[in-house]
């Protein structure tokens, strides 16, 4: 018993170690919610619902196939001759199959079969770019992660840096090298980062809750790797705009999706002209029967059903003369609707120009401010040295150190965030050209 114990508190530990341990990366966490999202999942089952339409409508080019078995049975009285009654028992069993062919119902079978077919593929189309949002979506928040990590290491540095301030500056108080209030300030000073430091703290955790909600995997032990992050160089940046939008407009699923609308709705036309035309279909039957009654021989039951049996064969025209301006309505509606779907398809292809053009401007701001803030540093790094060098030598005061050492800090958190900012707005015309954004 003891040893069962151990066993199932050391697989307990291991286990959770493993669980604290995992650490998710950008292509862990797409893969993940592309295979485990519920908005895809019930794409996923619209499609296979769709293609048991297509199953359906190619069997309405088979035939229909019917049988039937009867059976009665009736107890009583009958009179057999004036006045002379007797105990009746009545038997009486039939059965039959029959055959059902449509021949020709203006060509609404194979509408409805292309139909069935187009609606397939437009969900497809559909879940393709629920797809391509949702990795975006992970990506974005997934960077944003990246973001609050580099800031908390950016806190954290600037505390550690507070801390060995403090200490240093009070060794110089009680050698009387510095006057009092300059520890004053200093311990302000690494109180400020503390919160800093605690509020970067925060975001980092609400930037991992965020994303494993997203996930909809448990938040306790989740973390992501930490990966190294190349921004890309002006000189790989995109020139022009141009082969974003010839690509986005000739291969993007919104795209497509919205001209399959056109092409159903076009046949959807069609299925509502076929009411205008005659509707031909073809059966064949065959039937049987046998009876029974204790007042009479009767032959077996096979001999019967031999003697009984029949053929039939119909053919069946209908011709549509007038039903109340019912098609008539239904063909103009479907012409509305053809209407509305090339209006949709137009409004489709503006709002993705639209959106490829505000990227891309954001993409080519973001790159600017990446640049300016790379700069700042580079100069606000020097200021801050050369003030540290002064600071040392006694020719500045804490205060002006201070305000050298927020302008620093203020370009690296600007800098931080105009890196990520660029990086997320290339994923987006990345995602415009169908790249992998992982």
């Amino acid at each position: 018993m003891k040893n069962k114990i151990l066993v199932i508190t050391i697989l307990i530990i291991g286990q959770s170690i493993f669980s604290n341990e995992k650490v998710w990366t950008l292509e862990d966490c797409v893969i993940y919610a592309l295979e485990n999202n519920i908005s895809i999942l019930q794409a996923r089952n619209s499609i296979l619902s769709n293609e048991q339409d297509v199953i359906s409508a190619k069997g309405n080019f088979m035939p229909g196939v019917s049988s039937n078995i009867s059976g009665s049975m009736s107890i009583g009285k009958v009179e057999l001759y004036p006045g002379e009654f007797a105990d009746r028992e009545f038997y009486s069993s039939s059965l039959g199959i029959g055959f059902s062919q449509t021949i020709f119902n203006g060509f609404r079978n194979i509408n409805i079969l292309n139909q069935s077919k187009l609606t397939l593929e437009k969900n497809k189309y559909e879940l393709g770019k629920l797809r391509d949002d949702i990795s975006l979506n992970v990506a974005n928040i997934y960077l944003n992660v990246l973001f609050n990590k580099e800031n908390l290491e950016l806190a954290r540095s600037q505390y550690d840096f507070s801390l060995l301030q403090v200490k240093q500056v009070q060794a110089l108080v009680e050698s009387g090298v510095q006057p009092a209030s300059t520890l004053i300030d200093t311990q302000a000073t690494l109180s400020l980062d503390s919160q800093n430091l605690t509020i970067a703290e925060n975001n980092h955790e609400l930037a991992l809750l965020n994303l494993s909600q997203l996930l909809q995997i448990p938040y306790e032990g989740f973390d992501v790797a930490v990966i190294e992050i190349d921004v890309p160089s002006e000189n790989i940046m995109y020139k022009d705009i141009r082969p974003i939008l010839n690509y986005a407009l000739e291969n993007r699923n919104e795209i497509k999706a919205a001209e399959r609308d056109i092409e159903i709705a076009k046949l959807n036309t069609k299925i509502s002209k076929s009411a205008y035309l005659p509707n031909i279909s073809l059966g064949y039957g065959f039937n049987a029967a046998a009876n029974f009654s204790n007042l009479t021989d009767d032959d077996p039951f096979i001999d019967q059903i031999d003697e009984n049996k029949g053929h039939s064969v119909n053919m069946n025209i209908s011709i549509p003369i007038f039903n109340r301006n019912q098609t008539k309505a239904g063909v103009t509606k479907s012409k509305i609707l053809e209407n509305t779907s090339n209006l949709a398809l137009e409004q489709a292809k503006l709002n993705l120009k639209s959106s490829i053009q505000r990227s891309y401007t954001d993409a080519k701001a973001a790159l600017k401010s990446y640049q300016a803030s790379q700069k700042s540093l580079e100069a606000q790094t020097l200021a801050f040295d050369n003030s540290k060098e002064r600071y040392d030598l006694g020719a500045l005061n804490s205060f002006d150190l201070e305000q050298a050492r927020i302008r620093l800090l203020n370009a690296k958190s600007s800098l931080i965030n105009s890196k990520y900012d660029f990086i997320f707005k290339t994923k987006v015309l990345d995602y415009y050209t169908g790249k992998i954004i992982y």
